[in-house]
């Protein structure tokens, strides 16, 4: 019993050392956890300028500004605007009776970004794809799947977005 708890104990530490090089390691490349992109400090304060200010991105735009710890205000020095906020659909694959068997979705978003008088990014266009296949015979579900999808790809258009707006320093 005694040689099984002091095995254990030279595990451990082994174990603590190995963890604390890779923990530093990881600090001393720069690595950020997922979502959480800091902004400069110019971009603090953003007004958001768009067509459609209900579509899946500019709501999910809006949502990783936030969480960036950006506070929307309509009468900001800096400005997003969106351009172009489009969602297309394309038949990808056909079955031998001539029925669609997977479709591909594509987002694009173009935008720009105004700091006072200067336009620091201007007209950059992101595009995220995905296919998806068709099935008529549950076609409610595919429908459900298209929509989730849909909001997917708009989070990953304004996640896109909002690394290149932090790249601004």
């Amino acid at each position: 019993m005694q040689t099984e708890v002091c095995a254990r104990l030279r595990f451990a530490l082994r174990a603590v050392p190995a963890a604390l090089v890779a923990a530093l390691l990881l600090v001393g490349c720069g690595f950020h956890l997922q979502g959480a992109v800091p902004l400069a400090a110019e971009l603090q304060q953003i007004s958001l300028r768009t067509p459609d200010s209900q579509s899946d991105f500019v709501l999910a735009m809006r949502r990783a500004l936030l969480d960036a710890g950006a506070q929307l205000q309509a009468g900001a020095s800096a400005q997003l605007i969106i351009e172009r906020d489009e969602l297309s659909e394309r038949v990808a694959s056909v079955s031998a009776r001539n029925v669609p068997r997977e479709y591909e979705l594509t987002y694009v978003v173009r935008f720009s970004l105004r700091l006072g008088n200067e336009m620091r990014i201007e007209g950059e266009e992101v595009t995220v794809t995905r296919d998806f296949s068709f099935d008529e015979r549950i076609a409610l579900a595919k429908e459900r799947e298209r929509e989730q999808l849909r909001t997917t790809l708009a989070q990953e258009a304004a996640g896109i977005v909002l690394q290149r707006l932090a790249s601004q320093r």
